[in-house]
């Protein structure tokens, strides 16, 4: 869709606004893993029972992506993203005054909701805003989130080193959320609920439209591609440095920088994302991240050197760092009117990736060492580089495709 000068100042906005959006859920999550150890300590809890405290993310992350995509499909992006991410601020803050491990679990179980609900709604409207644009710029969105990662990390260190309570931290950032959610809210623009919209070109045969309550095959296929990915995200969060350290006998400063790189470089492929997306569409894209990334890993670690072992995860963050955001993308775009499912289909999959990810690792390591396990990634990464083609854009004659209903908020 081509913009004309009067709409562009409002569409500059508008992924301002949805910038903001993606920053604050960063920093929800960046802030919260900062202080785990201090309420750890706080409520004695041991690693195992910790460990059924922080399952209440998983759990309601799931549960939030479930309900999210039908509110979105019924009432737009805008309407349901700007309340969760209101709410992000404030659920920040419970879990710093659970007095016992079941208050903890469902703190975070409340947490973990809203932060789901919000990660597919914003998700949602950043498909609604380069609909408008029309050219690649959900990298840039996606980027943004690591960004904000790294800064309610880095606030919350502060926080810690300065022997500052986890409820002053929460409460601070919590504060922060809030200011960020209400200026994105003021310049967000309100997407109209597909059924106010002409109604988008049926994408599958057999007359399933747009009213079909399942999601296509299609889209599912897209969902197992953000599950391969996302399960090499978890396995370099969680088995990166520990591979470093125990298998190739680095030390742990130097061990942390397998984790550091990895994140370094997908930071960077992302903000680089759009302009590659632009170049070279997004299905070559798709497949030179894939090769990159499975090919670097696994070189790396068959080389079995310390140094090799962080540039392959520095080369498997730059070579993932592209395809979330064309794989979002091309599911947001794949049916306007039911974006919002699809999107949270596609998320939920993905996340179960993030989650499970470090267990198979885990489990294979015991079976066939770390360095073996740690090849199911980058085979992951280069099937997702065969599969390419599934971000494809679905052809719709232009008379069919429905238009961007689109209302700036009004400026004083």
């Amino acid at each position: 869709m081509a913009l004309s000068a009067p709409a562009r100042p409002a569409l500059v906005r508008a992924r301002v606004a949805v910038y903001g959006l993606f920053l604050l859920s960063g920093m929800a999550i960046g802030t919260w893993t900062s202080r785990i150890p201090a309420i750890k300590a706080d409520l004695r809890l041991s690693d195992g029972a910790l460990s059924l405290g922080l399952l209440g993310i998983a759990v309601g992350a799931i549960t939030g992506m479930q309900i999210v995509g039908r509110l979105v499909d019924r009432y737009g992006s805008y309407r349901t993203m700007l309340p969760v991410a209101l709410a992000q601020g404030v659920v920040l803050v419970l879990p710093a005054y659970a007095p016992n491990l079941a208050t903890l679990a469902f703190a975070l179980f409340v947490f973990g909701a809203v932060h789901g609900t919000l990660d597919v709604a914003m998700n949602a409207n950043a498909v609604v805003v380069e609909r408008a644009y029309g050219t690649p710029i959900m990298s840039s969105f996606h980027a943004v989130f690591s960004v904000g990662g790294f800064a309610g990390a880095s606030a919350g260190g502060l926080f810690a080193h300065a022997d500052v309570s986890p409820a002053l931290t929460f409460v601070s950032v919590g504060v922060a959320i809030l200011l960020v959610a209400l200026l994105s809210a003021r310049w967000a623009l309100r997407d109209a609920p597909p059924g106010r919209t002409a109604p988008a070109a049926p994408v599958t045969p057999s007359g399933s439209g747009p009213a079909r309550r399942r999601v296509s095959g299609g889209v599912l296929f897209l969902g197992v591609l953000a599950f391969c990915c996302l399960v090499g995200e978890g396995a370099s969060a969680d088995w990166g440095s520990v591979y470093l350290r125990d298998n190739l006998g680095s030390s742990p400063g130097f061990a942390a920088a397998a984790y550091a790189a990895f994140s370094i470089m997908m930071t960077a492929g992302r903000f680089a994302g759009d302009r590659l997306a632009a170049w070279l569409g997004p299905v070559t894209l798709v497949r030179c991240c894939g090769l990159l990334a499975g090919a670097g890993l696994a070189a790396g670690v068959l080389a079995g050197r310390p140094v090799a072992g962080v540039v392959a995860f520095g080369l498997f963050g730059a070579g993932l760092s592209c395809i979330i955001p064309q794989v979002f993308s091309a599911a947001g775009h794949r049916d306007p009117a039911q974006s919002g499912r699809a999107l949270a289909a596609v998320a939920s999959l993905g996340y179960t990736g993030f989650l499970t990810g470090p267990v198979l690792i885990g489990g294979l390591a015991e079976a066939v060492t770390l360095p073996y396990a740690l090849l199911v990634p980058a085979l992951l990464a280069l099937f997702v580089a065969l599969a390419a083609p599934a971000v494809r854009a679905p052809r719709r004659e232009p008379a069919d495709q429905a238009p961007v209903t689109l209302t700036p908020p009004k400026t004083p």
